[in-house]
């Protein structure tokens, strides 16, 4: 369990990424809108400091917000342990899709990223690791070229050092933007899963709200361990195009982080809060599995 200390450093760690790079940026002290922010689950609202001293779990009803890369990182690593790889690789729009390379510009703004996925080597609790975060302020975190790219390159980094793999996955499936080259990340990434675990190493596949499309068909769901947050959207086709195509009324909680851990597809469900003691005393069992 972590101790007092450990969990205010987490916190103030957390609290300088999301001055970096926040996904819920107050601009002025006098713009209400800017200081809360309703919960879309159960409508309370919360002044917008609150929810980040908590990581952005809604306090009356535990509503899961979305995390960008970079906070996730901050509240997962040991401070100052990760070291990003390849942060500057950018897309190229090959196929000239149209507006695609303005969409590309205005995402890079949003976010703060070159892409949509952010990998690198840290320390959680000691234990090294390579950490991969899909963000999906980047196109919904879609997986293209680059995004596939950098996926496999993240696979191989732990490989050739044989460090424990974890990837956290929100995604809105293959970016269709670029056609069939989208799609061939799918067979790449899962390819490269498949080396790695000939290789022994051990992957930790983690799923936050939403795991949608191609990222679900390939990488998110070839894990070890799949871990999940609290009712995240988990699935391929959305919910209402598989009831328009089936002509059926999908059972109630269908593609949620409860209903996949109730039919063995997921191994836990992990609030915010226990993310990096649960990751951490996976890392320590699987150290002590390999003396």
């Amino acid at each position: 369990m972590s101790s007092v200390f450990d969990i205010k450093r987490k916190k103030l760690a957390f609290m300088r990424a999301l001055r970096r790079n926040s996904s819920v940026r107050v601009k002025s002290s006098d713009d209400a809108d800017n200081i809360f922010i309703t919960c879309p689950e159960c409508k309370e609202i919360h002044a917008k400091n609150d929810l980040a001293e908590n990581y952005y779990v809604c306090p009356t009803c535990g509503f899961h917000y979305k995390l960008g890369a970079y906070e996730r990182i901050a509240l997962l690593a040991d401070e100052g342990s990760f070291r990003e790889v390849n942060g500057k690789m950018t897309t190229v729009d090959v196929l000239e899709f149209p507006d695609y390379s303005k969409e590309v510009k205005l995402a890079r703004k949003a976010s703060g990223l070159n892409e949509a996925y952010v990998y690198g080597t840290c320390n959680i609790n000691s234990y090294p690791a390579v950490v991969g975060v899909l963000d999906s302020k980047f196109i919904m975190g879609s997986m293209g070229s680059v995004v596939g790219e950098k996926v496999t390159l993240s696979i191989e980094l732990a490989s050739k050092y044989d460090l424990p793999l974890i990837i956290f996955s929100a995604s809105g499936g293959a970016r269709m933007h670029e056609g069939t080259v989208s799609l061939m990340q799918m067979a790449k990434t899962s390819a490269a899963l498949k080396r790695f675990s000939d290789h022994g190493g051990l992957y930790i596949s983690y799923m936050t709200n939403p795991t949608t499309g191609g990222v679900t068909a390939s990488f998110a769901m070839l894990g070890d361990i799949h871990l999940a947050e609290p009712n995240a959207l988990i699935g391929f086709a959305g919910p209402r195009v598989i009831e328009q195509t089936i002509g059926r009324t999908l059972p109630e909680g269908f593609q949620r982080s409860e209903f996949l851990l109730e039919h063995g597809y997921i191994d836990q469900i992990v609030k915010r809060e226990d993310m990096r003691n649960t990751i951490a005393q996976i890392l320590m069992l699987h150290e002590r599995g390999q003396r």
